[in-house]
């Protein structure tokens, strides 16, 4: 099948302003829209620039709108997108050059919910800080965040206040908040309890929708919104 790739271009170094132009790529059925970007950059333009890695919906580099809608470009199939895709950047961040947007704030607000296991009591000897099959299941979903930016970046609120610390972030506060192993929590619900915090969400769903592996992520933050009411998870 052929199909027309309509991607926006902007190069800050030679234009002005964003713009379209359009490429035709031959595929099958079941290539990615991946797979069209790498045969026009390969084989018509190589000044096309797009972040991509592992190709297989894991480590969230290629997250790009694609007809609109925020997705991973290695998981999204060329008979679902039409005789004509329009491919543009993640919207909120400042484009470095054509669909690569810059992610430094991003990861800044990730880094700001200490996303990561704080425990200072010393472990049984010999053993492990061991959980119970449903203390992990509390906490599974929100173990599948790739940090792909497409929930932060579908989200109106984080559009209106790039301030917002965004769903990813609180996605991964809520990982540790809810670990059985954490001794932190009372310090990452103090700092998403702030104007910039979980209270900017306005349960729109957008982040929910966005989400390329199926992350309940408004539910997360309504119940990181609940422990911080709580004084507790709970």
């Amino acid at each position: 099948m052929e199909i027309t790739f309509r991607i926006q271009r902007y190069d800050p170094e030679r234009d002005t302003a964003p713009h379209y132009r359009e490429y035709r790529v031959e595929l099958e059925p079941t290539d990615r829209v991946l797979d069209g970007l790498n045969a026009i950059k390969w084989y018509q333009d190589g000044t096309l620039t797009y972040r991509r890695s592992c190709a297989h919906g894991v480590c969230g580099s290629d997250a790009m709108r694609i007809n609109g809608a925020n997705a991973l470009a290695c998981k999204t199939l060329a008979r679902d997108v039409g005789k004509t895709v329009t491919i543009e950047p993640l919207l909120g961040y400042p484009v470095i050059k054509d669909l690569v947007v810059d992610l430094d704030p991003f990861f800044a607000q990730y880094r700001a919910v200490l996303p990561f296991l704080l425990n200072d009591e010393p472990p049984p000897p010999g053993q492990e800080r061991r959980q119970s099959i449903e203390e992990r299941e509390r906490y599974d979903d929100t173990t599948k965040c790739i940090l792909c930016a497409a929930c932060t970046t579908s989200c109106p609120s984080f559009w209106a206040n790039p301030d917002y610390v965004g769903p990813a972030a609180i996605v991964n506060a809520h990982r540790f908040i809810f670990d059985s192993r954490d001794r932190a929590t009372a310090t990452r619900l103090a700092l998403l309890d702030r104007r910039t915090g979980v209270w900017r969400c306005h349960t729109i769903f957008n982040c929910t929708l966005a989400c390329p592996r199926a992350i309940q992520v408004t539910r997360a933050i309504g119940e990181v919104k609940r422990a911080i009411l709580l004084g507790s998870p709970g």
